[in-house]
């Protein structure tokens, strides 16, 4: 694994591609300045030919290029890339396909006019001192001769990175490894990862990707974009972390704000089991859980909440004992004998079997009241 990687974030770009999300310029900015207090320092923030409100969003935005390095995606367009280079980018990314799928389908060329295309589009960014990425989409269907072809060209035209786009998310984490050490083994340039979750690897393949030798990786926070999402941001950074002893450089301690503020913008909440910031991460109520967890907390847990930003709870439900009922009557459970708890706990699941969920604090006061006067 190599020692220099770097993370980049693509929410403003491939994430904000989710169907039914659209960011207004004020939502894309604050989310912007979320990821660079973060800690992330390569964004891909949207595309500048979209013009009126994405490009007043991409002004404020490069008023942080000092700090950031951000990156504007265009077509294999010169009139795209040149209105990004205009505008102030200083890095820039040309999105070119090279299955023949997408050839025939996509943008109906064929693989001559692609070689000459990537090749005119790099040395054009590269006259203008620009830092030059340029994609191989849907590496999952291109023949591999031709993907180190394709490699090969656009190194020798001088690009900085070839992202390497499993565009449709086919491909397994050794499959997705293997294209990364066959083009490494004959092109002289840096490899990004782009992996999209269609069959829920894309988190795997990232970190397939890095193990095989990429120096990027993409992600987006909450995994969001197209179809079935990206790779999460905030599960490949506690990975590499806990696995790998590797520091990106991001403050773990606010992905779940990151993840919230990210929902919000969306309209779209975060699932419960949303690995890292998902709301029942940290939530245990069954009693052989919750008693492991009052003794030890890393009993069932395998990283604290504070690491991440978030918040155990202990709570009371259908599967808890009378562990955690003590526990969450504090005081005001004290003078509760073990007949009496037991009494109560029955109380307790059948108000959560009623209710179709968890008990409330103010509910099990209730409740435990009541058990005391029935048993007087």
């Amino acid at each position: 694994m190599r020692d220099d990687l770097i993370i980049e974030d693509t929410t403003l770009r491939d994430g904000e591609q989710t169907p039914g999300v659209a960011l207004s310029a004020k939502k894309k900015v604050e989310i912007f300045n979320a990821l660079v207090d973060a800690g992330v320092r390569w964004i891909e923030p949207g595309i500048p030919t979209m013009g009126g409100e994405e490009v007043r969003a991409l002004k404020e935005m490069l008023e942080r290029r000092d700090e950031v390095t951000l990156i504007g995606w265009n077509r294999g367009v010169r009139g795209d890339v040149q209105r990004s280079i205009d505008l102030g980018f200083r890095a820039i990314h040309i999105g070119l396909p090279t299955s023949d799928n997408h050839l025939k389908n996509s943008v109906r060329r064929d693989r001559t006019w692609l070689l000459s295309t990537a090749q005119d589009m790099v040395k054009m960014a590269k006259d203008q001192g620009c830092f030059v990425s340029i994609s191989a989409e849907d590496i999952g269907r291109t023949e591999p001769d031709f993907l180190k072809e394709y490699a090969v060209a656009v190194a020798e035209a001088g690009a900085d990175r070839l992202r390497l786009s499993d565009t449709i998310g086919i491909l397994s984490p050794s499959q997705y490894a293997e294209r990364v050490r066959a083009i490494d083994s004959v092109a002289d340039i840096d490899l990004q990862a782009h992996c999209h979750n269609d069959f829920g690897l894309a988190v795997a393949n990232t970190l397939a990707a890095i193990e095989a030798g990429v120096r990027y990786f993409h992600v987006t926070v909450n995994g969001i974009g197209e179809r079935a999402g990206m790779a999460d941001l905030a599960q490949v950074v506690l990975s590499l972390r806990q696995w790998y002893d590797v520091d990106l450089g991001i403050d773990t301690t606010q992905l779940t704000a990151l993840s919230r503020l990210v929902s919000e913008a969306c309209g779209i909440p975060a699932s419960p089991w949303q690995p890292i910031v998902g709301p029942n991460v940290f939530a245990h109520e069954s009693g052989i859980h919750t008693t492991g967890m009052l003794r030890d907390s890393s009993t069932f847990e395998p990283y604290s909440p504070e690491l991440v930003g978030g918040e155990r709870k202990l709570l009371v439900g259908k599967h808890s004992g009378r562990g955690v009922i003590a526990h969450a009557l504090g005081e005001g459970g004290a003078d509760l004998d073990t007949e009496t708890l037991e009494a109560l706990l029955h109380d307790v699941r059948a108000e959560a079997i009623a209710v179709g969920g968890t008990v409330s604090p103010e509910r099990l006061r209730e409740l435990a009241d009541q058990t005391r006067a029935a048993r007087r």
